[in-house]
């Protein structure tokens, strides 16, 4: 590959959104690879691009860094991406999308219903939790749908 096709972590960083400890850090985990130079700087191949934006609408709609990187896995080694290769990939989590959409929009439309009576306080809250009858049910947001009671991995 001639070096005029390779980037640098700056305009990898610029050209992604992503910041360098992110880069350095899915590098680390696997998720994008970089060759060095002889003075041990990164270069990234072009085709890194698709693989970040790929990772971040994956991250934005809730898909763990494992399910990432077992997704990327899937990729052929040297080829850049094709749209085929990313829309087989992102099949599965249509449904989870479509999931949080619906949560959303029950949250969006139900907000008023609770907030709007001016008590905040679903404890003591006479009509949606009399006695705290939702207390029984664990901790969290038990009213919210379960799509939105999702813990977001820590991963970047």
């Amino acid at each position: 590959m001639d070096a005029k096709d390779l980037l640098s972590i700056g305009e990898v960083a610029e050209r992604s959104g992503f910041p360098h400890s992110a880069l350095r850090y899915y590098e680390r985990e696997g998720l994008v690879r970089a060759t060095r130079t002889s003075g041990g700087q990164r270069r990234y191949e072009r085709g890194v691009l698709r693989r970040l934006a790929f990772i971040r609408a994956a991250r934005a709609i809730g898909v763990g860094l494992d399910e990432v990187r077992a997704a990327l896995d899937q990729l052929p080694e040297r080829r850049t991406p094709t749209k085929g290769d990313w829309s087989r990939l992102s099949r599965a989590w249509r449904a989870r999308l479509d999931e949080q959409i619906d949560a959303l929009l029950a949250l969006r439309d139900g907000l008023d219903s609770c907030i709007g009576c001016g008590c905040l306080s679903l404890a003591r809250c006479r009509l949606w939790n009399p006695d705290d009858k939702v207390a029984e049910q664990g901790s969290g947001a038990r009213l919210l749908p379960p799509a939105l009671r999702r813990t977001p991995d820590r991963g970047v």
